[in-house]
């Protein structure tokens, strides 16, 4: 069902302090809390802490890389601790796989303040505690690039999760086990929840890229200009049609068993410049018309970090409610 916007935590609500113009700075986080600022002197990160909620809180971020024979290179990624992670070294958590957008990394919910949101639910009780892990995925929609020089997809399910899970002390089982995702990583996020659903239990997306018609010209290679460029490294030039359509969540979408699905949420805004709306809103039919329980939004809103500041306190609660019941130590 569509509902009218509601304003969640904002980004820049949560990193305001008595400090604005050094809270709102982009930051680092390494191995056991270790920041640096990109572009302020190092003394400035003791002033942000001070003023940031990650002062009073007790998790904590480990940004490292996994070495991935499938791409040959290796991978970097950010794992967000949560506090009771050092607290109780025998209890073992959910894991919620993060996917960024497009021009973004691994650090994306450092940057922009994301984890600040995260901790300010945790500390007030809206949403339990789980390991956070975003993987850097460049400009690839988190598929097998075409030309095969990129199996990303490959590398995540074969390599990263299994990784991950074994190097941190995640559940590593389907009920506790989600994704979350914001415009290509919300493309990723359903179309690993749909593809891989013995996998995943949950699945939560912002501004998902979702075209429920393709950019006109796709298949003349010409058309592949400064816009959709990104789209021809992955689904070939020129365009692959078949491709895209195998691996588009719509298509995964019309083939999901009601009793096969993870819980499913996702919104957009009604004003998003890439049209993603109308594909949200094709999303929403599909699952309507097979049966499969979701929760949807149309917002008002455009496709921005704003917009993504306004909501993603929803998507962390559903997300936190669905494996709730398996985060609990055993």
């Amino acid at each position: 069902m569509k509902a009218e916007a509601v304003r969640g935590d904002s980004l820049e609500t949560q990193s305001r302090c008595l400090y604005p113009e050094i809270a709102m700075t982009r930051l680092r986080c390494g191995p056991r809390g270790f920041c640096a600022f990109f572009n302020h002197l190092p003394f400035l990160c003791v002033l942000y802490l001070v003023c940031s909620p990650l002062a009073s809180a007790a998790g904590r971020v480990e940004c490292a890389a996994i070495p991935s024979k499938l791409l040959g290179r290796a991978v970097k990624y950010c794992a967000l601790l949560p506090p009771g992670y050092d607290a109780d070294p025998s209890r073992r958590f959910p894991v919620v796989y993060y996917l960024h957008g497009l021009g973004d990394n691994e650090q994306s919910l450092l940057n922009t303040g994301g984890w600040n949101i995260v901790e300010s639910l945790q500390e007030r009780k809206r949403i339990g505690e789980f390991i956070l892990v975003t993987p850097e995925a460049g400009r690839g929609f988190y598929v097998n690039s075409r030309d095969g020089r990129r199996p990303y997809e490959d590398f995540f399910i074969r390599e990263f999760v299994p990784i991950i899970e074994k190097r941190y002390r995640a559940r590593a089982a389907r009920a506790s086990r989600a994704l979350m995702g914001v415009s290509m990583g919300g493309y990723g996020a359903l179309h690993y929840a749909f593809q891989y659903p013995q996998m995943f239990g949950v699945v939560a997306v912002h501004m998902a890229a979702l075209f429920e018609k393709l950019p006109g010209g796709l298949k003349d290679p010409a058309a592949l200009g400064d816009r959709f460029g990104f789209l021809g490294d992955v689904f070939g030039r020129p365009f692959d049609m078949a491709m895209w359509e195998r691996n588009s969540p719509l298509t995964l979408a019309r083939q999901l068993a009601p009793a096969a699905a993870p819980r499913i949420y996702f919104d957009c805004g009604n004003q998003d410049e890439y049209s993603f709306d109308s594909g949200a809103t094709a999303l929403h039919d599909i699952l309507q018309s097979r049966k499969v329980a979701h929760e949807y939004h149309i917002y008002p809103g455009n496709h921005s970090p704003r917009y993504l500041s306004e909501h993603i306190a929803a998507s962390l609660e559903f997300v936190s409610m669905a494996v709730a019941a398996s985060g609990r130590s055993k």
